[in-house]
């Protein structure tokens, strides 16, 4: 997700916390076998039908065979501000230390400590990026050579000034067929592990009855779900619907896409389902995870990675 402006909006929330009481952008060929892939789950038209199961998601089914090494010598995050965590120790900051992927603290237990053989591992995400963004963030990542490659990319796709803003699906669908293609030519030995977007409906019902939240999304964050967060005319319920059914029509592409690469393992649909809480989220801006909600991150897409098959 996008970071916000630090030095205004700093000074914005300081005056509200003394009261008494980041913007919405977040941080890609053709490959191995072909699969089955799975359906899509809702219109990617209008996106204005809302998805019959809270929660639901694509669910990859990995075939078996596959192959997958469940303790990679080292990783490399590829991604946005959720894992560079952002807002998560200090507002408006980076905070890669505590990355769900890549992080150091011990109170996290990030991906890599869990998994990696060895100590090396590489935080290359950038607060704000798209998906438009990854080729870069993957050349990067090849310079390193890593045996594992992380990726967390979407949200910043949805998040714009307008739902007319947001990335075209069929857009987001070649830019990351686009890096793992990369990914796999130059990197044939490395698995990639694909994390769901997060809900971001389920970010802003929890969010939407903070005071201090409200007014800090209304400095500018991720306008296409937070903006009028109290209101609850059509038009606004609709303009929700809308943003999340387009990150569900995202998951789809990346499960898809995910499923044409032997070496590529999705999450199928694991955090976009988990039901983030007000202990999980940032104090500083009530959207991304704080050090809790990057540990449970860690829990989640850990337990994917290490599963011998899915």
């Amino acid at each position: 997700m996008r970071t916000l402006p630090r030095g205004g909006l700093a000074l914005a929330v300081a005056a509200l916390l003394l009261g008494g009481c980041s913007t919405g952008r977040p941080a890609a060929g053709h490959g191995a076998t072909a699969r089955v892939t799975p359906t899509a789950q809702i219109s990617h038209s209008t996106g204005t039908e809302r998805e019959d199961a809270p929660g639901s998601g694509p669910k990859a089914a990995p075939d078996p065979q596959r192959p997958w090494n469940t303790r990679p010598a080292s990783v490399a995050s590829l991604g946005d501000s959720i894992t560079r965590g952002f807002d998560a120790c200090d507002p408006f900051s980076d905070c890669p230390e505590v990355s769900w992927a890549t992080g150091t603290r011990a109170a996290v237990n990030s991906l890599s400590s869990r998994l990696a053989a060895g100590p090396s591992s590489w935080n290359l995400a950038r607060s704000g990026a798209r998906v438009a963004d990854l080729p870069a963030q993957a050349r990067a990542a090849a310079a390193h050579r890593p045996a594992m490659v992380t990726v967390l990319i979407g949200a910043n796709d949805a998040c714009t000034a307008s739902t007319g803003q947001m990335t075209a699906v069929a857009d987001f669908r070649t830019a990351f067929n686009g890096t793992l293609a990369y990914l796999h030519r130059v990197l044939p030995a490395t698995q990639v592990l694909v994390a769901s977007i997060p809900d971001l409906e389920r970010l802003w019902s929890v969010g939407h009855t903070n005071a201090i939240g409200r007014e800090v999304w209304r400095l500018g964050l991720c306008p296409s779900m937070l903006e009028d967060p109290t209101a609850q005319t059509a038009a606004a319920k609709a303009r929700r619907t809308e943003v999340r059914n387009r990150v569900i029509a995202y998951n789809t592409a990346l499960a898809q896409v995910c499923q044409h690469y032997d070496r590529c393992r999705f999450d199928g649909g694991a955090v976009f389902r988990y039901p983030f809480g007000t202990g999980e989220l940032s104090k500083w801006d009530w959207f991304h995870p704080n050090q809790n909600g990057q540990a449970q991150l860690a829990r989640i897409l850990a337990g994917v990675a290490a599963a011998a098959s899915l």
